[in-house]
């Protein structure tokens, strides 16, 4: 793996501005969003809406991937994805969540997730998660995925496309009248094969008018976790996995989760819909 050194927190920008024609979420403002208590099932007319947004979503991180280089801060790209969403009239979801000062997350190397854009600057080697929700129409489309930067070594080029290949896997087996634990054990299966950790605390979940609506999404075989699935629920699956323990620490800043062993990690997410044979892919470009 790469000898690099570890990451240190950097320096926050001034926290950038949203048209006041945006609609934005209830939470903002807020210390913590309003438990949501609706259906886990939404109707046509909602999933559409989702579609808008996680289109949305999909192409702000596309277009803030394509700046992914050696020398480009990770606030660089928050600034792009930032200004894409509020360009197509869509709000930041991340920004205001329960405090989170940013518009997207960007995770690097050791960071598992919830990694916050600053003065950060990215290293020849590096891979970087960037994690994007738009929130339009009322709801939300939440994505993310692993990039790698300049010359990556193969250990850390191996997990991060193993990752992008768990969440297909696990977008695969979702069928109507399963249990929602049937993709912890997929994931969980695949991981095992090439002796990756699965993090267990950070899941998948639903997600709608809610940004986090209460349903888990559990990416290792959790029996605990039996919801049954069914036509029109909408979730997450986001499977984080590491070069070595799925246990973690938190920085100081109440966001950034980094692995205990500071080996490096990667993710991919979709937003999804169940369809009445399979899954509905929400987040694409």
């Amino acid at each position: 793996m790469s000898g690099q050194s570890l990451l240190v927190p950097g320096r926050l920008s001034p926290t950038r501005s949203v048209p006041a024609s945006i609609r934005r979420p209830e939470y903002v403002g807020k210390d913590a969003p309003t438990p949501y208590t609706g259906p886990e099932v939404q109707d046509a007319e909602t999933i559409e809406r989702m579609r808008i947004a996680g289109r949305i979503a999909a192409r702000a991180m596309e277009e803030a991937a394509k700046l992914i280089e050696p020398g480009v801060t990770t606030d660089e790209l928050d600034r792009v994805a930032h200004e894409y969403m509020c360009d197509h009239g869509a709000y930041p979801s991340t920004l205001g969540y329960r405090g989170f000062p940013k518009s997207l997350c960007a995770s690097v190397n050791e960071v598992i997730c919830h990694g916050i854009p600053d003065s950060t600057v990215l290293r020849d080697g590096d891979i970087v998660n960037l994690d994007v929700t738009a929130y339009i129409g009322g709801v939300h489309g939440d994505n993310n995925a692993t990039y790698l930067c300049g010359d990556v070594d193969e250990e850390s080029r191996l997990l991060v496309e193993r990752t992008r290949e768990a969440l297909a896997r696990a977008i695969k087996a979702v069928r109507p009248g399963r249990r929602i634990n049937i993709i912890g054990r997929v994931i969980e299966s695949y991981a095992k094969r090439f002796g990756y950790g699965v993090v267990r605390d950070f899941t998948g979940h639903g997600i709608n008018s809610s940004f986090h609506s209460g349903l888990i999404v559990p990416h290792y075989d959790s029996p605990h976790h039996d919801t049954l699935i069914r036509p029109g629920m909408t979730f997450t699956i986001e499977p984080m996995l590491t070069l070595g323990t799925y246990e973690y620490d938190m920085w100081d800043d109440g966001w950034t989760v980094v692995t205990k062993d500071r080996k490096r990690t990667a993710q991919f997410e979709h937003t999804l819909v169940v369809t009445d044979t399979g899954a509905e892919i929400l987040t694409l470009p």
